[in-house]
């Protein structure tokens, strides 16, 4: 394909220096967005931010990062993957030295949003570079480990978070990001990927198709991402949701009637396709018991990075296994079973976790989250081959459109469940608050003897009866907030089994009928691949 490197046969040092720099790349790629949600809170502390300003610097990155990932393959095409990789190179590294050294709110969200569009050019540079130390039939293999790593990076920016931030200094964490750019430019310098071919491949209809799909991506990401916060009623939530759903048809209205589209819609609108996107949103909601439930319970148990870096380490054994796993056992001709384990997985973790208390720790979550976190890499590699498979049996061109479908299916369905999950979350605890506080009664003698315990640590400094009680029934009001937020992630624990016992039931079903009747859903596309080999 024009814009991929070359794939000719290298002697096996080479090979390995291919690797470890892919590995390199990939980790970084997932790092820039992981190191930022991993530590928000001490990066909004810094800045003296609230909770809508942190907000966001997540969605800066995420608009970004969804908008031009699929962009980036016409530009390889168009002037050549090393001329885009030094590009993408020296923006990295100019990126990170800036935020070294200027530290205000306005820099931090254009350099989030540069960081977004920086890590879409680097995760298929990490794959790129591991295909490269892959055997001719392992190269897509190649492309499912890079792509995996990313997944490893959120955990492991939570492992590492609390070492940089040991004395309290933001600047640590920034200060690593730029060393890791600069052995990112010195490794890709001493090691450079095959040239590839370029061809032309824009057109001046691409140009107003994107002026009008990324902006009305972007409008969709900031309603998901801020909705919960500032909550949906507020007037600009719903103009601007609006205004994407406007931006984002006519962009699709262009592209359905050109000769040459950028987005194939009649492809991308196929059965096919819109079960391989509903799958990938599906998973990716449903992983949002690891990245808002779990995380969340345990911050509300006063749990911080310091005490969940094992926690975490679980996180990246187990993640790294299923990336493992979906290497080893993929099999083109059975894509769907891994999905449907995948699933399993998370449902039965999910029900685990419901039985939260506020003596719930992170060793209890060892078990339950290993489970989702390996269910979580373990699904991605055949997803990914899925749509892959149906792309390229339509020919190179459809790989735009792939890229498109898979990254807005991911960040849709990653955003989109944090904010079902979050909205949820907060209804429900209005709900058991209420409930709690209903049964308390000032004149009940155990609530009464509660307040006075409570208040008793102040009684040597505070000699007013009145303000002491009023200090006891403060700190009342916390405990059973607590409790509520705890019974409120319980129901989120809840919600997400029951979602995937019914995304079990139907992928399940769906998996035992094709192998019942010996059906193989790929054939065409495995047939039509074959055939256009000999050609390449």
């Amino acid at each position: 394909m024009p814009g991929s490197p070359a794939t000719p046969t290298h002697p096996m040092p080479r090979r390995i220096g291919y690797f470890a720099i892919g590995v390199l790349v990939a980790l970084t790629a997932g790092l820039a967005n992981g190191l930022l949600i991993g530590n928000l809170p001490q990066i909004q502390g810094a800045l003296g931010l609230t909770s809508v300003e942190g907000a966001w610097l997540t969605a800066a990155y995420s608009m970004t990062n969804v908008c031009t990932s699929f962009m980036l393959i016409k530009f390889r095409q168009q002037f050549g993957l090393q001329r885009l990789t030094r590009v993408f190179l020296l923006g990295f590294v100019a990126i990170s030295g800036v935020q070294v050294v200027v530290h205000s709110y306005g820099l931090e969200l254009a350099l989030r949003a540069g960081a977004g569009i920086i890590a879409a050019g680097f995760t298929p540079l990490g794959f790129f570079y591991i295909m490269q130390a892959m055997p001719a039939k392992a190269r897509l293999g190649g492309m499912i480990l890079g792509v995996g790593l990313t997944q490893v990076a959120l955990p492991l920016a939570r492992v590492i978070s609390p070492l940089l931030l040991a004395n309290g200094e933001i600047t640590n964490l920034y200060m690593f990001e730029f060393a890791l750019s600069l052995i990112c430019l010195g490794s890709i310098a001493l090691l450079r990927l095959p040239p590839s071919e370029t061809a032309n491949v824009f057109e001046k209809l691409d140009f107003a198709s994107f002026a009008l799909f990324a902006p009305g991506m972007m409008l969709l990401l900031a309603v998901l991402t801020q909705g919960r916060i500032v909550w949906w009623t507020t007037p600009w939530i719903g103009y601007a949701f609006a205004a994407s759903v406007v931006l984002i048809g006519a962009a699709m209205v262009i592209e359905h009637n050109r000769a040459n589209p950028m987005l194939n819609t009649r492809w991308m609108r196929t059965r096919g396709v819109l079960r391989f996107a509903l799958v990938a949103a599906t998973v990716r909601l449903l992983l949002g018991e690891q990245n808002y439930g779990a995380v969340g319970l345990l911050s509300v148990v006063g749990m911080g990075n310091d005490q969940l870096i094992i926690f975490n380490l679980v996180l990246v054994v187990t993640t790294l296994a299923g990336v493992i796993a979906s290497l080893v056992t993929l099999n083109p001709n059975d894509l769907l079973k891994p999905i449907v384990l995948s699933v399993a997985l998370i449902g039965l973790g999910a029900w685990l976790d419901s039985h939260s208390s506020n003596l719930t720790r992170p060793a209890d979550f060892y078990v339950t989250q290993g489970m989702i976190g390996f269910a979580a890499a373990y699904f991605l590699g055949p997803t990914m081959m899925l749509g892959i498979l149906r792309a390229l049996a339509k020919g190179p061109s459809h790989m735009v459109s792939f890229s498109a479908v898979f990254s807005i299916a991911q960040t849709l369905g990653g955003l989109g469940g944090g904010a079902m999950l979050g909205t949820f979350q907060i209804v429900r605890q209005r709900y058991h608050f209420n409930e709690l506080v209903q049964s308390m009664l000032a004149t009940d003698p155990q609530v009464a003897l509660r307040v006075r315990q409570l208040s008793g640590a102040y009684g040597k400094v505070v000699t007013d009866q009145v303000l002491l009680q009023k200090r006891g029934i403060e700190l009342l009001t916390q405990q059973v907030t607590r409790e509520a937020n705890i019974m409120a992630f319980n129901d989120v624990f809840l919600l997400i089994a029951v979602l995937s016992a019914v995304a079990f039931a139907y992928l399940g079903s769906r998996w035992l009928y094709l192998r019942w009747y010996g059906i193989n859903p790929l054939a065409k596309e495995l047939a039509a691949i074959q055939k256009l080999r000999p050609s390449q």
